[in-house]
């Protein structure tokens, strides 16, 4: 499904409310408000205009080897091992991190496909509009599966 209408929303919402802080994880380490802070912390990286500098050999690795992982077609292995600067370790409140995953995917609808086409993402270069609705989707439904949702 396409991450660019409102349908998307929809859907994204009705599976939510299936989620409570208390439900538990069927893999991995996280809580049920660590990982919408995790889904939220790869939105705020998106939307970032933040350019750090990585070294040439950390630019050839993440474009050569982990590009392909994130934006491929294939589903993401459980305890998949996460970017250090993605890890969430303390506590998180639920409905804040509910409200702002939401507002993020409202955002990415706002903004539209279009301004995504070669949109810059921190770590991969400029991807098109399909690679970051593959970056965006993949990512919510893996964490989405580890919670049984």
């Amino acid at each position: 499904m396409k991450i660019y209408n409102e349908a998307y929303l929809t859907s994204v919402q009705e599976r939510l409310d299936k989620l409570d802080t208390n439900t538990q994880p069927l893999w991995g380490k996280m809580n049920a408000p660590q990982m919408l802070a995790h889904l939220n912390a790869t939105y705020t990286n998106s939307f970032s205009t933040e350019q750090k500098k990585k070294g040439f050999l950390m630019n050839f690795m993440l474009k050569k080897f982990v590009k392909p992982l994130v934006v491929g077609d294939k589903p993401y292995k459980k305890n998949i091992r996460t970017s250090p600067a993605f890890y969430i370790v303390d506590e998180r409140e639920f409905e804040k991190e509910k409200t702002e995953l939401l507002a993020n995917i409202e955002k990415v609808i706002q903004e539209g496909e279009a301004s995504f086409e070669g949109k810059k993402s921190p770590n991969f270069g400029p991807l098109t509009a399909a690679e970051w609705n593959t970056l965006f989707d993949k990512h919510l439904q893996h964490h989405f599966e580890q919670f049984g949702i």
